[in-house]
């Protein structure tokens, strides 16, 4: 009986025990129970009840910024988180400036290397030279594995007018050089070259839309007016785009008055066109554009105005297919999010987005190599249109929608010389490597060479083909006589450009390699036919009668 009583005590205990937990339980959650009840935010109250509740402390800032990406996943593959670190970097691209010291450079053997320094930026009015070697910066060393590119660019950028201190190691010199640098504001050009390709015709190749490319390319229209140019080649293959207004005001430059150039329209904004304003300088002037698998955007803008007005011819291969229009927001700590709020459509109706499921960007960011694979960069044959998703330009040709703008000439890439040896060579970047060596190695020869031409004559003389080949060999990478001869106009070509880039910069980089690229030499070729302007194809129907 005692037993019994002890026992019906304990039970007692643990149900008071229970009961008093639950009380104290229910008072320390009802305002969370009510929050969860009342409110309509639902990531937010999970947060904050996390926050308060969690078992163990939680960063939840960390939380959030780890959360946010994964939220805009799910709606689109363009849609994208920026956080407060990485936005300036994001914008200044775009915005045609950033502030730093004005070099370009590359990280070899844990140290970084200068490859060149910015005309009238901050280095060259110290006396930073090219091929100079950066051993400490404020008075810290700065070599070994602490040497990245993002740690590089992190202690070279800053604030307009800081300063920051470097020591150079330079060739042929004993000591260490000291250099104190002012930092400033440093232009990011949009066009990478513009210039004569023969006595009457233009060539510009534009590399991203931004803040400063429609001034940027209005000066290059006015160089071409002073050499009498007859017709313009507009190439943005690698374009990937950047501010659709950028895309409509160079556009415009080319169209007659009036002409719709982009519409744009989603849930929750209606339908806005863009037209031309008739106020153009070149709008007779013969143009072809140029565009490859990795032109979007603005890029495919430009493009799809310049088919659909049938103002112009497309050659290349089918563009990377991005339609969709992003909106930014700021957030008051600083970081931004990128918000795809509405589609837009060339003027002939057809919106150029490639399909995509939510969520699957793996499948998304795949898809230029499952192009390659299926062999749409070889063969026209290969890409498959949407017979379904069929539209009409202005003068009746059929273009299709449904992914990218497709090119009124087909040119496909070339690989008959294509090896595995080059691959591997390549792929490894000693091409890259070896081409940077040899250039540091020579300056003072390579100096007196002021074009591409004339560089590339010299280097012809030089059997580097040869010195790679060992070169390479030293570094692992076994000599393959046959694979080597028979890949040896793609290795000349790559080792030949990347001296002439080194030494001589973007634009006659773009001159060497422009004299025998296929899709360039069509475009000449087109032009001085003086077929640029696409014609009413005839149906077999309309022949007959």
């Amino acid at each position: 009986m005692k037993s019994r009583n002890i026992a019906l005590l304990i039970i007692a205990s643990v149900v008071t025990g229970i009961a008093v937990g639950v009380f104290f339980t229910r008072r320390m959650l009802t305002p969370y129970l009510n929050i969860i009840n009342v409110s309509t935010n639902k990531v937010g109250d999970l947060l904050h009840i996390v926050d308060e509740m969690y078992v163990d402390s939680v960063e939840v800032d960390d939380m959030v910024e780890e959360v946010m990406p994964q939220i805009l996943k799910k709606l689109d593959p363009h849609s994208m988180y920026i956080p407060a670190k990485d936005l300036e970097d994001t914008n200044a691209e775009l915005k045609g400036s950033f502030s730093g010291i004005g070099v370009q450079f590359t990280i070899q053997a844990d140290t970084v290397h200068i490859n060149s320094v910015i005309k009238g930026g901050p280095s060259e009015k110290v006396g930073l030279m090219a091929g100079d070697r950066i051993i400490s910066v404020d008075d810290s060393a700065f070599v070994g594995k602490v040497v990245t590119n993002e740690e590089t660019m992190r202690r070279l950028k800053g604030p307009k007018g800081t300063q920051v201190k470097l020591g150079i190691h330079r060739q042929g010199e004993k000591q260490p050089l000291s250099f104190t640098i002012i930092r400033g504001d440093i232009p990011i050009k949009s066009v990478d070259a513009a210039y004569m390709i023969t006595p009457e015709l233009g060539y510009v190749r534009i590399n991203k839309f931004g803040e400063t490319t429609y001034p940027e390319l209005l000066i290059a229209l006015a160089t071409f007016g002073q050499h009498n140019c007859q017709g313009i080649i507009v190439d943005l293959r690698g374009n990937t785009g950047g501010y659709m207004a950028a895309a409509i005001q160079m556009v415009n430059e080319f169209l007659p008055k009036d002409r719709l150039i982009v519409y744009t329209e989603g849930r929750n904004s209606p339908r806005e066109e863009y037209r031309s304003n008739g106020r153009g300088n070149v709008q007779q002037m013969p143009i072809i554009v140029l565009v490859d698998e990795v032109s979007a955007s603005a890029s495919e803008i430009f493009a799809g105005a310049i088919q659909d007005n049938d103002r112009g011819t497309i050659i290349g291969r089918r563009s990377f297919g991005k339609g969709l229009v992003q909106q930014p927001f700021e957030f008051r700590d600083g970081s931004a999010m990128r918000l795809t709020v509405a589609r837009y459509y060339t003027p002939a109706g057809r919106c150029i987005q490639k399909p995509y499921s939510k969520g699957k960007d793996a499948e998304y960011d795949m898809d230029l190599l499952t192009r390659y694979e299926h062999g749409e960069f070889f063969s026209q044959d290969s890409i498959h249109q949407d017979e379904t998703s069929i539209y009409l330009t202005s003068i009746g040709r059929p273009v299709y929608g449904g992914g990218g703008i497709m090119p009124d000439i087909f040119v496909p890439q070339d690989t008959s010389d294509y090896t595995s040896y080059y691959k591997m060579a390549a792929m490894r970047g000693l091409l890259v490597k070896f081409a940077f060596d040899y250039t540091d190695h020579n300056r003072p020869r390579l100096k007196e060479f002021t074009d591409d031409e004339s560089l590339e004559k010299y280097l012809k003389r030089q059997n580097l083909l040869e010195q790679f080949a060992r070169y390479a060999d030293v570094r692992g990478l076994k000599r393959r006589n046959n694979m080597l001869y028979r890949s040896r106009a793609l290795f000349e070509e790559s080792l030949y450009g990347n001296i002439i880039y080194n030494m001589l910069g973007m634009e006659e980089y773009l001159k060497y390699l422009n004299a025998t690229d296929p899709a360039v030499l069509r475009a000449v070729e087109v032009l001085e036919r003086g077929e640029s302007v696409p014609k009413v194809v005839k149906s077999e129907e309309s022949d007959t009668e």
